[in-house]
């Protein structure tokens, strides 16, 4: 199984949380499954929804946001994978809304979705596809993890499918 990458998006399982800011990991994998041709299909055992082909194993966390890490280390047991192998991909509140950053072992400020996985792997190195929600211009009243759960305004929904494009544009080779 070597050189196979595991591209992990973020998100909440359930109709209400389709259009929201914290599902873009989800939107961004929706789209690449489509791409790739990759059907993600539930798997209970990996907690997640689960697509492959010989290079990438696609996952789409069943679990809460916050028990992410659950799905993603039972999908890197099963597979006999490693750090060097994953790349996960979440919404960022530290990040404009367009814009997105692709680093190792760097995430947001607080995301208790990403500490469920450093928790699970013990580690934060792996890549981390951070993607721009900050969609707030001055008004920081909504605490943010009420608002990554509003759905995103209608002019970012016209402009999302650029930014996934892009993300994905750089993903792959």
């Amino acid at each position: 199984m070597s050189g196979m990458k595991v591209i992990v998006g973020l998100g909440n399982p359930g109709e209400q949380y389709v259009r929201t800011r914290h599902n873009a990991g989800f939107m961004v994998l929706d789209k690449l499954a489509d791409d790739l041709g990759i059907a993600l299909e539930n798997s209970p055992k990996m907690f997640a929804k689960v697509g492959k082909d010989e290079q990438y194993i696609l996952v789409q966390p069943q679990t809460f946001m916050n028990d992410s890490g659950r799905a993603v280390w039972a999908v890197l047991s099963f597979f006999k994978l490693t750090l060097a192998d994953l790349i996960v991909v979440h919404d960022d509140l530290d990040i404009a809304f367009g814009q997105y950053k692709i680093q190792q072992g760097v995430g947001p400020k607080a995301y208790n979705g990403l500490l469920s996985i450093y928790e699970a792997l013990g580690s934060e190195d792996f890549l981390h596809v951070r993607i721009g929600v900050e969609g707030r211009t001055g008004d920081r009243s909504l605490p943010g993890k009420a608002y990554v759960l509003q759905e995103f305004s209608s002019e970012e929904q016209a402009e999302f499918p650029n930014v996934i494009r892009q993300v994905i544009q750089e993903l792959l080779p």
